[in-house]
């Protein structure tokens, strides 16, 4: 038997793949009306204590650190001392590392394993699932797990490796989607309808290139630029003008500029312009 807590988005059609796969799965949410919407495929328990007694593996996807710490208290006393913990959310590095100890001190086998997927992915069984912790423990899981999932990717033996990359992933999300918002802004500005400016990804294709950007940015090879940090920092500048003479703002942008500034200031105008990353591969700043 499974237990899944948390039966929101992802945990809700986790839970529906499951019991598709002819699993039998207990599930409890912290709203009751949203683990009942789970009747049909799911017995739904009372507390979270209930839902783990009998469990060979106890899935979570909370919300953060304090619920997924709160909520495993909670279930404390109906696991199975063989049962294993899955945890699915996206949680902080520290409190990762500190989950994992504080169980493996308790003698509960405990893997991170958080996701990159969306609730229809979790339906469908489609996207990428991370995970990190012992590697015997990971192999022994790896068979329940890879149904659950379209790639699932083995960081290592650190507990919280797999923390620290789900967070990478969605800083790179947060990063890639104010791009978008910032360019359809932009195109309103000076009077173009956004969808028409979205046109532009029929054409040209971003994405394509970023394993070579990233490639040059670890290389750390600066002074042969491809785009020098000047001419950037003259675009910059051409579009923060062009949506000031119509009265626009664009939030973003003014921030790179003037880390741009600082770095034309230290000499770097005719080197690539992804110099700004050389402190953070030297550590410094």
């Amino acid at each position: 038997m499974i237990a899944f807590l948390g039966t929101g988005l992802l945990g809700s059609n986790f839970t529906r793949a499951l019991a598709r796969r002819g699993e039998t799965v207990a599930v409890w949410n912290r709203t009751p009306a949203k683990a009942q919407l789970l009747a049909d495929v799911a017995r739904v328990a009372p507390d979270p204590e209930d839902a783990v007694r009998g469990a060979t593996r106890v899935h979570l996807s909370l919300s953060d650190d304090g619920a997924v710490d709160e909520v495993l208290e909670l279930a404390r006393a109906g696991l199975d001392p063989n049962a294993t913990i899955v945890d699915h959310s996206t949680t902080s590095v520290a409190g990762t590392a500190a989950r994992a100890a504080r169980w493996a001190e308790r003698g509960i086998a405990f893997l991170h394993a958080p996701v990159f997927m969306g609730p229809q992915n979790a339906l469908e069984a489609t996207g990428v699932m991370l995970a990190s912790g012992a590697r015997a423990r990971f192999d022994a899981l790896a068979p329940a797990l890879e149904p659950m999932t379209g790639k699932l990717v083995y960081l290592g033996e650190e507990a919280e490796r797999a923390a620290a990359f789900k967070l990478f992933g969605n800083l790179f999300l947060m990063f890639l989607t104010t791009g978008v918002i910032e360019m359809l802004s932009f195109a309103r500005a000076i009077g173009f309808d956004p969808a028409d400016a979205a046109t532009l990804f029929d054409v040209f294709d971003p994405g394509k290139t970023l394993p070579g950007r990233v490639k040059r940015v670890m290389a750390g090879d600066f002074a042969n630029p491809s785009w020098e940090l000047g001419m950037a920092r003259k675009d910059a500048r051409l579009m923060i003008d062009e949506a000031g003479r119509h009265g626009a703002t664009l939030p973003m942008l003014p921030a790179i500029a003037a880390e741009m500034d600082r770095w034309i200031a230290r000499g770097h105008a005719h080197d690539d312009w992804t110099v700004l990353v050389a402190d953070a591969l030297r550590g410094t700043r």
